[in-house]
């Protein structure tokens, strides 16, 4: 074998257009032989639809579609360079997660994907059978076993192709992100090549889809499991990495780039900013909209938005009331001015006066209560859908996970919009976040993101007079450590309460959870960043008799 370099292609297709995708690995697969002189191109799973295609697997044009877009690989697609793409593919009446292996015009191989994953967000077994044989692609002297994301979580798949001759293994994967995931799966693959003694290429996806998004942060280890090359994370690109053959004949990796994976708060920051501008470019709008009361979460939606898809895409709206504090109005105009994004304030008293008066003779003597505070954010709702009528814009809804785990928003008020920056993000890791933004605009030399009142200020949907969030909820530091345990952790309010919080305190949160379940059905989608989002891997009945407990 002479020394060969393989190349990990980082892109970010367009679920369901097929088409379009197969325009993109022919010209990702053309640059990486101009470019780095690849003799072998590993793609993401399932590249030629987009991941997850969900139930346009159903659609009765796939399999034709997918067929043609595997002839015109076969024919337009660089000669001499190996490509490894990943399609759905129907074979003897069964669908399949398929990876294949092209060369030359010819198809020298394919693998079907054997493990299929069936929990959290992943449902792979609605739509596939799962495959049962190995891979090995032999080229250029080398055996070459092919595996598929899954694959790598179980022991069995990599072993079987050592056994089938392997001499390397690439996997193509369309993983999700969320907290810790990088590091996670850098440790369990690092001992999968270790217990093979194989080198592996781990070549991901990037970009949003949805709820999802894809970090890439494709790397290659060698076969003792040290990290050779990592290509960065956040990024549609490039990555090459060196095989060559040692004096005993082994296949090894060549030490190549290696790019740091980004602290914590960082890969977060980055995950959100993703998932917005791909959500916001592949549906199509030309900016968002949002509603930007003064406080922390607008403010930091405010400031992803912007750093998604630029200030001459977003608008944004301080829409103030009675109870509307004068440093919200003034935090909010800072905020704008420093972000340089196009701003307006619209009273919204005349509107609320309005209802009031025609709801009048219904309520009759009832007493003021939450109807009227969810009046003020009902008439913003209204405000911001008409502006995204008008203009084409999204709206940008702000709330966070720790509210909408509660319950503590308005169903047509300020739950209106069509995407969720702060979905999945938890009050106290918002704060985190804000704190973040404000020290790297501070260390490139320029002025904070987020005025710092916004983040010193106790939150309040100023709905009523001094109203503040700590009237009706625990402190948020408290609040969201039950509601990991509870939401993420699955764990009872017996165990919960055992850890030490108060009991009062942990059936509360409970029960406003469970008895939210309605409001989060229908709730804009937003990017999924915890191991247990809310939306396709936390599925409750809204309707039910379950009483929390042990």
């Amino acid at each position: 074998m002479q020394d060969m370099t393989l190349v990990m292609a980082q892109i970010d297709p367009l679920v369901g257009d097929i088409p379009g995708n197969t325009e993109r690995v022919i010209e990702t697969v053309r640059e990486a032989r101009i470019e780095h002189g690849a003799d072998i191109v590993v793609l993401p799973e399932l590249c030629l639809t987009g991941y997850p295609p969900e139930d346009l697997l159903l659609r009765p044009a796939m399999a034709r579609r997918v067929a043609q877009a595997l002839a015109t690989l076969a024919e337009r697609v660089a000669r001499d360079v190996l490509v490894l793409v990943g399609y759905p593919g129907e074979r003897d009446g069964h669908r399949y997660n398929m990876a294949g292996a092209l060369y030359n015009g010819q198809w020298l191989g394919e693998y079907a994907k054997q493990a299929l994953p069936n929990y959290l967000v992943f449902d792979e077994r609605r739509y596939f059978e799962a495959g049962t044989a190995p891979c090995v692609i032999e080229h250029r002297g080398m055996k070459i076993g092919v595996l598929i994301c899954e694959d790598l979580w179980v022991e069995a798949p990599i072993q079987q192709a050592r056994a089938a001759g392997a001499e390397l293994v690439v996997s193509l994967n369309s993983s999700p992100y969320h907290i810790d995931k990088p590091a996670e799966r850098l440790a369990l693959f690092s001992a999968r090549a270790r217990e093979a003694q194989l080198p592996l290429v781990y070549t991901n996806q990037i970009g949003g889809q949805d709820e999802l998004v894809f970090d890439g942060g494709s790397f290659a280890l060698d076969a003792d499991g040290e990290c050779r090359v990592q290509a960065p994370t956040w990024q549609v690109g490039l990555m090459p990495v060196g095989l060559r053959r040692d004096e005993q004949g082994r296949v090894r990796l060549v030490e190549g780039e290696r790019e740091a994976l980004p602290e914590e708060d960082e890969a977060l920051y980055c995950a959100l900013v993703t998932g917005l501008r791909d959500y916001v470019n592949k549906s199509g709008f030309p900016g968002v909209v949002l509603g930007l009361s003064g406080g922390i979460d607008s403010a930091l939606s405010l400031a992803i938005a912007v750093d998604a898809l630029g200030a001459e895409r977003v608008r944004a709206v301080m829409m103030p009331y009675h109870y509307t504090a004068e440093i919200s109005r003034q935090d909010a105009a800072r905020q704008a001015e420093a972000l340089g994004v196009h701003y307006e304030v619209m009273e919204i008293a005349p509107m609320v006066e309005a209802f009031t008066a025609t709801l009048a003779e219904s309520f009759g003597d009832a007493a003021a209560d939450t109807t009227e505070e969810n009046l003020q954010s009902r008439c913003r709702g209204v405000l911001l859908m008409a502006i995204s009528n008008k203009k084409g814009l999204m709206v940008l809804t702000t709330g966070n996970k720790s509210e909408m785990a509660v319950g503590y928003a308005t169903l047509y008020g300020d739950m209106v919009g069509g995407y969720s920056a702060l979905k999945d993000v938890y009050k106290s890791r918002v704060y985190r976040l804000a704190r973040w933004r404000n020290e790297q605009a501070l260390a490139e030399g320029e002025a904070e993101v987020i005025p710092q009142r916004v983040i010193d200020r106790p939150p309040s949907a100023e709905l009523a007079p001094d109203q503040v969030d700590s009237d009706s909820l625990p402190g948020y530091d408290t609040l969201d450590a039950i509601l990991w345990h509870y939401i993420e952790g699955d764990e009872s309010l017996e165990a919960i309460v055992a850890r030490g919080y108060e009991r009062e305190d942990v059936t509360r949160a409970i029960r406003l959870v469970d008895r939210s379940e309605y409001k989060r059905r229908q709730a804009p989608p937003g990017v999924r960043v915890t191991p247990r989002g809310f939306g396709r891997d936390r599925r409750y009945p809204i309707v039910n008799g379950w009483q929390p407990g042990d």
